[in-house]
């Protein structure tokens, strides 16, 4: 069942996904109408910008309500009655029915993450041991036209085990209990992208080792923060191979 959070009201949610909007934006981490922001709002009802706004200037009355197969429904508000939801919907609603843990769902352009995923430069290694904790690895989806059904699909290949991707080429998708909570996220792996870039230039890699690694993990296991499969990442990107499966 999904795990909604029915203390919120919708006014609040309204302000918080605007004010995530406009926090991207200035970050510069969205261009011209690019990029989207979601919330459920109920067991079948999700919240989320509309298409073709700037997220700096958007109102908490333009955000839309969409049912679980992206129809709007239907608003008396004259801010959002003509609106339509994002062209990204499908890829949100993707996450929904993916994780019924998760309650919002950003979706940016940051450059430097974007660029990486150009180069073929992964984020997944092991390199900050707050991102090992916090987020685990952070894979780079096959490439997938934007605003069409493979951005959905490259998603459902992996949204389950992680809390963030980057998409190739296009941006990333960050997941959490809260659009605030999925907006930190995004600045931890633009974070690790600059980081990784800069290591890059030195040229030097320098992973954690898996020895440390391991005592991360387990930090990361006593704080919840694990899903069931992605040791098998671990073990890929950081040589942790023999970690207890995770439940």
């Amino acid at each position: 069942m999904t795990t909604y959070d029915q203390r919120r009201t919708e006014q609040q949610l309204r302000e918080e996904i605007i004010h995530v909007c406009r926090l991207i934006w200035e970050r510069g981490w969205v261009t011209a109408t690019a990029g989207n922001v979601s919330a459920r709002l109920g067991e079948n009802r999700i919240l989320t910008t509309p298409s073709g706004f700037s997220k700096g200037l958007l109102q908490p009355e333009q955000l839309i309500i969409v049912d679980m197969e992206g129809k709007k429904i239907p608003s008396y508000d004259a801010a959002s009655r003509d609106l339509r939801p994002t062209s990204e919907m499908p890829m949100h609603l993707e996450v929904y029915r993916q994780r019924a843990d998760v309650q919002a769902v950003v979706h940016a352009h940051p450059p430097i993450s974007i660029a990486l995923s150009i180069a073929d430069v992964p984020l997944a290694r092991c390199l900050l041991p707050e991102v090992v904790i916090t987020l685990g690895t952070i894979p780079i989806t096959r490439y997938a036209t934007p605003s069409t059904p493979e951005g959905a699909a490259a998603v459902r290949e992996l949204i389950a085990n992680h809390d963030a991707l980057v998409l190739r080429r296009h941006g990333t998708v960050t997941v959490g209990r809260s659009p605030l909570d999925a907006y930190f996220k995004l600045e931890t792996v633009e974070h690790s992208a600059e980081v990784t870039l800069i290591v890059r230039q030195l040229g030097r890699s320098n992973p954690i080792s898996p020895e440390e690694v391991r005592k991360l993990i387990e930090l990361r296991r006593q704080m919840g923060l694990t899903h069931p499969g992605e040791e098998k990442d671990f073990c890929a990107e950081c040589g942790v191979c023999d970690l207890k499966p995770i439940a």
